[in-house]
Formats: C-alpha cells, sequence, structure tokens
C-alpha cells in the first residue's frame, strides 16, 4: 500500500510503526477467511483488510475518526487471526493499537458508552473493588429489565457463586519441592486472581513440583492489558509501571528466570511490553526485561520433564486455543501434546481458529457479536460430546462454561492433576 504520512507524523515512533505495517499489506485479502466479525456480518470493513484502510484513512489524516469508522474498529476484536493468516507478516495489532488509542484521545463517544468503557478500564484491573462489584450483581438482578443493555450484560456474566479466596498474600515465595532449578516470577493478575484463582495456585503447585521458586512480589498487579485494549494508554501505562516497580525491587527482575502468566491475555501484552511501552522514559528499559522473559505457563511446564500419574480414566477433551495464545503469542500445538501425553483423547473443534467472542471487554461492548460468536462455539463443542473442555484464558472460560453445562478447565490445572495435584472440580465424578 501507498501511505501519505508528513515527516512530523513519522517523527512519532508508534506512527512509524504503523506506516511500515501499511506498506506490507498488499491487499490480498486472505486475512478475511479467518475474520470472526467479516464470517459473521459479511461487511467488507468489518474486515482486517477494510479496517486496514480505516486506520490508514485516520492516522493520515490525524483528525477525529468518523462514527462509521468508530463503528467498525470497536467490533475487532483483536484476535489476531488476520496476523497468523497475513503471508505478507502485517503487524495488524500495531495498527489496532494505535488507532484505539488515537480514538480515545480524539473521538467524543456518546455519553453511555464513555461512562461505561471508563467504568470498565477502572474496575477491571482493580481485584478488590470487583469484588465488591460481583456482590452488587447479585443484589442488582432483580433490577436487570430496566438497566441499559451493557449493564444487562454485565449482570449476565457475573459468576453465580462467590469468587474463591484470593492467591495469598503479597510477597509470598514459594520453594522448590526439589533441588532448585530457577526462580521465577508469577504475574497474580486482575480478573484471573478473582474469577480463576485457582489456575494461580495450581501453576504454583507444579511449578514448585518440578524444582521452581515461585515469587508473587509485593506491589504488583493487573499487567494493563484491559486498558490498553480500550485505547486507555495512560492507565495501562501505569499498571506496567508499577509491575516494573515491584519487580525490579532488590534486583528481583534481573535474577529471575521467567515472568509467568496464567492468563493468555496478560501473557500476550507482557511479551509486547518492550514495544509498546517504548516511548515512556519511566518505563522502557524495564519493559524491554519484562517482554524478553515473560512465558506463558503452558509454554514452561512443556520444559519440564513431566512425570504423568494414572488420572482414574481416559478423559475425552476439547481444547480450545485462546486466540491471545494461539495467534499472539504464536503457541498452538503444545498444549494439545501435553494433553495427549497426559493420557487424553484429544478432539479438534470444527472452525477451531475462530474467535470464541469473549475478547476481554468485547463480550460487554460488542454483545451481539459476541454471543453469535459464543453460540457458533458452544454448538462446535457439543458435537464432539467432551467430558472436558480445557483453555488457557479466563475470559473464555467464562464465555463457553456459562453457556453449557460441560466443565471449562485451565490447561494448568488438568496437568497439575496429572502430575500429582489435586483434581479440579470441573473434572467432576469418576
Amino acid at each position: 500500500m501507498q501511505t501519505h504520512f508528513d515527516d512530523q507524523q513519522l517523527a512519532e515512533p508508534e506512527i512509524a510503526d504503523c506506516e511500515r505495517a501499511l506498506r506490507k499489506c498488499v491487499h490480498c485479502g486472505f486475512c478475511a477467511a479467518t475474520c470472526p466479525t467479516y464470517i459473521l456480518t459479511g461487511d467488507e470493513l468489518d474486515s482486517p483488510r477494510g479496517r486496514i484502510q480505516l486506520i490508514q484513512n485516520m492516522l493520515e489524516s490525524g483528525k477525529a475518526p468518523t462514527a462509521e469508522t468508530v463503528h467498525h474498529l470497536d467490533r475487532c476484536l483483536s484476535c489476531l487471526g488476520c496476523k497468523t493468516t497475513c503471508p505478507s507478516d502485517v503487524n495488524y495489532d500495531q495498527l489496532i493499537d494505535k488507532a484505539r488509542a488515537h480514538i480515545e484521545e480524539t473521538f467524543e463517544r456518546p455519553a453511555l458508552d464513555k461512562q461505561v468503557r471508563r467504568l470498565l478500564g477502572w474496575l477491571l484491573p482493580r481485584p478488590n473493588m470487583f469484588r465488591v462489584a460481583i456482590a452488587f450483581a447479585y443484589l442488582g438482578r432483580p433490577l436487570r429489565r430496566w438497566l441499559p443493555e451493557p449493564f444487562q450484560v454485565m449482570l449476565d456474566l457475573a459468576p453465580d457463586r462467590w469468587p474463591a479466596p484470593r492467591l495469598s498474600d503479597f510477597g509470598t515465595v514459594y520453594p522448590a519441592e526439589e533441588d532448585k532449578k530457577g526462580r521465577v516470577i508469577l504475574l497474580r493478575g486482575c480478573v484471573q486472581s478473582v474469577l480463576d484463582a485457582e489456575a494461580n495456585a495450581a501453576a504454583i503447585r507444579i511449578l514448585n513440583r518440578y524444582g521452581m521458586e515461585v515469587l508473587v512480589p509485593s506491589g504488583s498487579g493487573c499487567c494493563g492489558a484491559l486498558p490498553h485494549h480500550l485505547g486507555q494508554t495512560e492507565q495501562a501505562e501505569q499498571w506496567a509501571l508499577k509491575n516494573a516497580i515491584a519487580w525490579s525491587k532488590n534486583n528481583v527482575l534481573n535474577e529471575v528466570d521467567h515472568i509467568v502468566a496464567t492468563a493468555s491475555g496478560c501473557g500476550s501484552v507482557l511479551k509486547d511490553y518492550g514495544r509498546i511501552f517504548r516511548s515512556n522514559p519511566d518505563l522502557a528499559d524495564s519493559a524491554k526485561i519484562i517482554g524478553k522473559k515473560s512465558i506463558d505457563i503452558v509454554e514452561l511446564i512443556g520444559k519440564l520433564d513431566l512425570k504423568f500419574v494414572s488420572l482414574p480414566r481416559q478423559f475425552k477433551v476439547t481444547y480450545h486455543g485462546a486466540c491471545s495464545l494461539r495467534h499472539g503469542q504464536a503457541i498452538d500445538g503444545l498444549p494439545q501434546k501435553l494433553l495427549a501425553d497426559a493420557g487424553c483423547e484429544v478432539l479438534e473443534i470444527p472452525e477451531e481458529h475462530l474467535c470464541c467472542g469473549s475478547a476481554g471487554t468485547y463480550n460487554i461492548l460488542q454483545p451481539e457479536l459476541s454471543q453469535a460468536l459464543a453460540k457458533r462455539k458452544v454448538s462446535n463443542i457439543r458435537k464432539l460430546n467432551p467430558d472436558l473442555v480445557i483453555s488457557a484464558n479466563v475470559g473464555c472460560s467464562m464465555q463457553l462454561a456459562s453457556r453449557m453445562d460441560i466443565g471449562v478447565c485451565h490447561t494448568v490445572q488438568f496437568l497439575d492433576w496429572a502430575t500429582g495435584g489435586p483434581r479440579p472440580k470441573q473434572a467432576g465424578g469418576p
């Protein structure tokens, strides 16, 4: 593609990156075949190719986008299936990230949309406040029919049970059970720590079992992914800086082997810290180190010499590859191999490359498309009649579990059980 940015625009690193990405695009259209929104709507502007053209026009003008441009860019899931498919290696993630930040800075959204986005960007990264919000969800359900649609969706997504206890207090060190072979930081996270705390606990158990010392430093928290994907750049930088400071105390960041995430959405952003925050002088150096040391829990487990125990029976499982792991981190095949090694029959979901529609806050902000994708994914899973669904991201697990009576379990929980840990409650009885 030809571009028409001026020299002043290209002096901004993010714009220069976008210009290079735009020039790579040859408009071949291969991306459309794997774009969930284009498959649903058939609208060219809901395809990556169409959105790339909208982004180019918006960024080159430097002006506030039209409502139509925002409408189609908001409908992007950031699943990055297009990036995996693209033969020209277009960095679509850089384009959509910059587009969202530009929209946040220049576009005046309708009042309700603006307030909902601000609420989500403030609430979800704060686990204690998120727990309080879940309590209010119980009280608010009788009022559901009178609330605006985004709040109705929030009530529908709220769990029917009180969240499990938090992972221990900050500052905890979990020692290796064998001769210590390594030392890692575990990202405690925000939404994950409230809605799926057992995934973190399972990660600690299996890593300790195989010689890894696990640190949960005080002062760390949200990775910044949620505000980042909402275009809230300043808030994302604040959360990232908080982690960088917490992890750098006593030279811990330089001494650990890895920074481990159990939520694949967090892992994708952690690995991209160096690019995302390179323009922040207070954060750039630490962000580069964090990006290089970040690793998904399944990726790290794949490096261990696992010894599997005999499970009560062979489980027939479907593995739902979260987009943030498959496309964002290019990890696919390894989780299925580990599950097969554990004695499972691993079934491939039809249209397995398509997003389930969770995508961070997408299921709240774009409920119609999100529900259509969830329905499609659940229908494909039910065709296989599995004993259990395995996933790597808390958002995907919630999206699927709320729509079917089949248990949804994090990969690390199952692998922990298969190597001597407790049975996940999602696995049911014998």
